[in-house]
């Protein structure tokens, strides 16, 4: 039998060409990572007792940030930290390498000797922590300020009440997250590292926070530089790497945000000098560092991958630290680096952060030729304090050791 012939009225769809196909896997990959593109979405809910402090992008234009002398309020402090220390009903270190809890002090009630004393004690212990705080965000600006020139961020919100010195970090239930569109590994960041005066002692404070979940952790740069051989230690001192706020600003002009001030890229040291405790720390990070400056791409990737992985993945260096309402924490953006969960959805999570500027970070041989001094190794330092010999320790060869937990 011949084929029955059928017709069919509606029209032909032609074949998708390869140019139709390349721009469909473009449109498909056009997710951006959330830490360069800040989200735009918000609940509605205006009757919340915070709605002011929710995220606002006015369309502003600043002019690129001067240089200003600094000088670190650490350097004015009595190094016992005797003021501020006696003031506290009890001071808890939550690891060996990083991280303090003060209970029972009203950040409200510091004075200027304390405030010295706090500075010192977050360059030394790299994140501070407080419980309870009714510090407002006036307070918290004005205690920041004490740290140095307050730092505006030119792509992430600001609260609508205009507060343009505060950073908002905010997260609720109209934005869940894609992890199709950044890993874990590169949130880790130093906040705006590629500014010439990058953060000195930052702080945040949780207005809301999720019953469980959208906990912060930091990461040691004086005990990554410290867990490497001396022979690594000198050849990572000697370099230089490009810190690049391209991709914050490209990120936010893709989610249709205002750039605030033109992106800018800078050369800072690999291993900078704290300028109060001399230590040495490793100062690059997933977020902002880019390349290591006059060495092979190969060479480049293969030493920021180490570093990063370093950041993020090796405990020692680390402290985890679970939120409640009325926390705040100082950290000491030279001399670590953080990075938060995103493990609460759809609570939410709203926070608010006081960033004071610090000096041009200092490479080891400007800090030694500038001051005199000599820059240190904080593990070496503690042993030292310790009556341990690090060097004499270190002679021989090495065993096999177990260790179990």
């Amino acid at each position: 039998m011949a084929p029955v012939a059928t017709h069919d009225n509606t029209s032909a769809v032609p074949a998708p060409t390869n140019a139709d196909r390349i721009e469909a896997l473009k449109s498909d990959n056009k997710v951006f990572n959330p830490f360069y593109s800040p989200s735009i979405g918000d609940d509605g809910d205006d009757k919340y007792e915070h709605a002011q402090f929710k995220p606002s992008f006015p369309n502003l234009s600043w002019e690129p940030l001067k240089e200003v002398a600094v000088s670190d309020r650490g350097l004015a402090a009595d190094p016992a930290k005797k003021s501020l220390l006696s003031a506290a009903q009890k001071v808890v270190h939550l690891t060996p390498a990083i991280g303090t809890e003060l209970q029972g002090i009203d950040l409200r009630q510091l004075s200027d000797a304390q405030k010295d004393e706090l500075a010192l004690l977050v360059a030394e212990r790299g994140v501070v922590f407080f419980r309870d705080q009714e510090i407002d965000i006036h307070g918290q600006l004005a205690l920041a300020a004490h740290f140095g020139p307050l730092h505006r961020h030119a792509t992430t919100p600001i609260p609508r009440n205009g507060l343009e010195e505060v950073h908002v970090v905010y997260n609720d239930s109209s934005r869940r997250p894609d992890p199709a569109s950044f890993s874990k590994l590169e949130l880790w960041h130093t906040d705006v590292s590629y500014e010439v005066q990058p953060p000195s002692t930052t702080s945040l404070k949780i207005i809301t926070g999720p019953e469980v979940g959208g906990d912060t952790l930091w990461s040691s740069g004086y005990a990554l530089y410290s867990s490497f051989s001396p022979g690594f230690q000198k050849y990572l001192e000697g370099l230089t790497a490009l810190h690049s706020a391209v991709a914050q600003a490209d990120g936010s002009r893709a989610a249709g945000l205002p750039v605030r001030r033109e992106p800018i890229e800078t050369v800072h040291p690999v291993v900078r000098v704290h300028p109060v405790t001399g230590f040495k720390s490793i100062y690059v990070n997933p977020g902002f560092t880019r390349r290591i400056i006059g060495v092979p791409k190969a060479e480049s990737d293969a030493i920021l991958s180490l570093l990063f992985r370093q950041i993020a993945e090796n405990p020692d260096f680390q402290v985890r630290f679970r939120w409640e309402k009325n926390s705040i924490a100082f950290w000491d953006n030279r001399v670590v680096t953080h990075s938060a969960t995103f493990d609460f959805w759809p609570a939410t999570r709203h926070a608010l952060r006081a960033t004071p500027h610090g000096e041009k970070p200092t490479s080891v041989a400007d800090y030694e030729k500038q001051t005199g001094k000599v820059a240190k190794d904080r593990q070496l330092e503690i042993w030292r304090q310790q009556g341990i010999d690090p060097i004499g320790n270190a002679v021989g060869p090495t065993k096999a050791r177990g260790y179990n937990d």
